[in-house]
C-alpha cells in the first residue's frame, strides 16, 4: 500500500522540538542560574490539596487518583479524605521540624471548605499556588475556549474572595490545552508547574507576556512511584537522595539546578510512609548545598 505524499507532512515540526512557546537549548548551552547563598540545588517540595468528588465526570478522562469502582466509591473518596483532614498535617509537623519550606497547590473549591488547613499552611510561610478549580475541571485539547476560560477566571476569583492572591499555577493533572499558558498568565500567574522540559526555570511566551516555568519532576512523584510503579519507600527515599547528589556534583559545570517534587497528603501522610518523609527531609535540610525555596522564590531568583 502505496502512503499519500502528504503523510509526512507536519506543519509544526522545527528545529530540535515541535512547539514554539520557548526556544529549544541544550543543557550545556544555558547560562548557569547561581541560587542565593552559593547554593547548587533549589529544593522544591509540592504538596497538591485536591477535591475529589464521588461522582466524577471523568471527561476527558478520569483525574489521577479519581474515584474507581462505581458510585458511591467511599473507599477512595474516603483514603483522599483522609489526606486533607489527617495526613497533611503529618506533612506540615515535619516540614517545620526540617525547616523546611513547600509550595501547596489549592483546587480553589478548597479554599472555603478546608479554610482552617489554608491557614496552617499559611501559618507556616509556605506558598499557596493555584491548583485550578477542582479535580474534574480538566484543561485539554479538545475543551471549549469559554468553558476553559470559566475555569481559570473562576478559580483566580475564588482566591481573591480568599484573600489570596497566587502567582504560582498548577493544572488540574497538570493537563494543559494550546491556550491555558495564555489565560492563566492573562489571569495573574506568572509561574507555571506544568511542564519539565528543563532542570532549571524557564520563559514560556504567552500572548499578554513571559511565563516563568518551573520544572516539577514527575519521575519522582510519590503516587506515580509509590502507587502506580510500586516501588518501596526506601526505594523512593534513595531516588530522590540520588537525583540531588547528581545536581551537586553537577554545580560546578550547569550551576544550580531544581530538585523537585510531589508529595501527596493521602499517599505520603499516611503513617508508614513518614519515616521516609523524615529522612528525606533531614537529607535536605542538612546539606550545605541545598536550598529549601518555593516555587516563587526559585522563580524570582532564576530571573
Amino acid at each position: 500500500m502505496t502512503l499519500p505524499t502528504d503523510y509526512l507532512t507536519y506543519p509544526k515540526r522545527g528545529y530540535g522540538q515541535d512547539i514554539d512557546r520557548y526556544s529549544w537549548r541544550q543543557g550545556d548551552q544555558r547560562t548557569p542560574i547561581y541560587w542565593p547563598g552559593g547554593k547548587t540545588v533549589a529544593a522544591l517540595i509540592v504538596i497538591p490539596l485536591e477535591f475529589f468528588m464521588l461522582n466524577p465526570s471523568g471527561k476527558p478522562f478520569k483525574h489521577p487518583g479519581a474515584m474507581v469502582t462505581p458510585y458511591p466509591d467511599l473507599r477512595h473518596y474516603t483514603s483522599r479524605d483522609y489526606g486533607n483532614r489527617v495526613g497533611v498535617f503529618r506533612l506540615l509537623k515535619a516540614l517545620k521540624a526540617a525547616g523546611l519550606k513547600a509550595t501547596f497547590a489549592v483546587n480553589a473549591v478548597l479554599l472555603e471548605k478546608k479554610r482552617p488547613l489554608i491557614e496552617a499552611v499559611l501559618a507556616d510561610g509556605h506558598e499557596i499556588a493555584a491548583h485550578g478549580w477542582d479535580t474534574d475541571s480538566i484543561h485539554w485539547g479538545g475543551i471549549e475556549p469559554e468553558i476553559e476560560a470559566t475555569y481559570v477566571t473562576q478559580t483566580r476569583e475564588a482566591f481573591k474572595a480568599a484573600g489570596l492572591s497566587p502567582r504560582t499555577w498548577l493544572s488540574p493533572a497538570r493537563q494543559q490545552s494550546e491556550k491555558t499558558p495564555d489565560l492563566i498568565q492573562a489571569a495573574g500567574f506568572d509561574i507555571c508547574l506544568d511542564w519539565e522540559s528543563d532542570s532549571v526555570p524557564w520563559p514560556m511566551a504567552t500572548v499578554s507576556g513571559p511565563l516563568t516555568c518551573v520544572p516539577l519532576a514527575n519521575e519522582l512523584d510519590d503516587r506515580k512511584l509509590l502507587i502506580d510503579q510500586r516501588q518501596s519507600e526506601a526505594e523512593w527515599r534513595n531516588q530522590i537522595l540520588a537525583a540531588r547528589d547528581l545536581l551537586v556534583e553537577e554545580g560546578p559545570r550547569y550551576g544550580g539546578q531544581v530538585l523537585s517534587f510531589t508529595l501527596t497528603p493521602y499517599v505520603s501522610g499516611l503513617p508508614f510512609r513518614l519515616w521516609a518523609v523524615r529522612e528525606v527531609f533531614a537529607a535536605l535540610a542538612s546539606d550545605n548545598q541545598v536550598w529549601s525555596a518555593t516555587a516563587q522564590e526559585i522563580a524570582d531568583a532564576a530571573s
